[in-house]
């Protein structure tokens, strides 16, 4: 288990726990007989990659605790790629972290129907970012409609802030399944209250 440490909401200091799976391979990166095909190695928080997951918290400890961007909308969006990618373990953590931040189940439900194609009770803005998210995980990119749609309720800082927020999560998604970090059992019901599409 490795934790990861952020300033939440009241500016108190949360950890955010990664639980491992058994090692398949070392330190070093040589190659070990794994027991079963779920078996894989993080190697985060051993003294050799440390400072590669130290590194790739700080990212995440910005987005967190120093952006300027509001963190309904950024968890909005981090909920987004976590839904549409499928990512257990980040739909789950934020899906908690979301409502420090004011992020309703109304809005999760929201999220799911925009998903879909469906309309929903959404303001503009936060449609907006929903979408943009969208298009990242899928297209590479924000479209420029959707771009013009973020800059007209969001300043150059925070519209900046959005896009690195998703990018960001495009990768810890990516890192999460790779290293096939487990959800911890307590967060397994908020998977149970809002289901990952099939």
């Amino acid at each position: 288990m490795a934790a990861q440490h952020f300033a939440g909401p009241n500016g108190r200091t949360e950890a955010y726990e990664w639980h491992v799976s058994p090692t398949f391979r070392s330190p070093t990166c040589s190659p070990q007989t794994a027991t079963s095909s779920r078996e894989r190695s993080t190697s985060i928080g051993r003294s050799s990659t440390a400072p590669k997951a130290r590194a790739f918290s700080r990212l995440g400890g910005f987005i967190r605790s120093k952006s300027r961007l509001d963190g309904r909308l950024r968890e909005l969006a981090i909920l987004q790629v976590g839904f549409l990618t499928r990512s257990r373990y980040e739909y789950s953590h934020h899906i908690k972290i979301g409502r420090d931040f004011g992020v309703s189940d109304d809005d999760i439900r929201a999220l799911i129907a925009e998903t879909s194609g469906e309309a929903s009770s959404l303001e503009p803005l936060a449609q907006a970012v929903l979408r943009a998210a969208r298009e990242m995980v899928t297209g590479l990119a924000v479209s420029d409609a959707t771009f013009a749609e973020l800059s007209a309720g969001l300043d150059n800082e925070c519209l900046t802030d959005l896009v690195i927020t998703v990018a960001f999560y495009c990768g810890v998604v990516r890192l999460l399944e790779s290293l096939q970090i487990d959800v911890e059992p307590e967060y397994l019901h908020y998977l149970e209250e809002f289901p990952l599409p099939e």
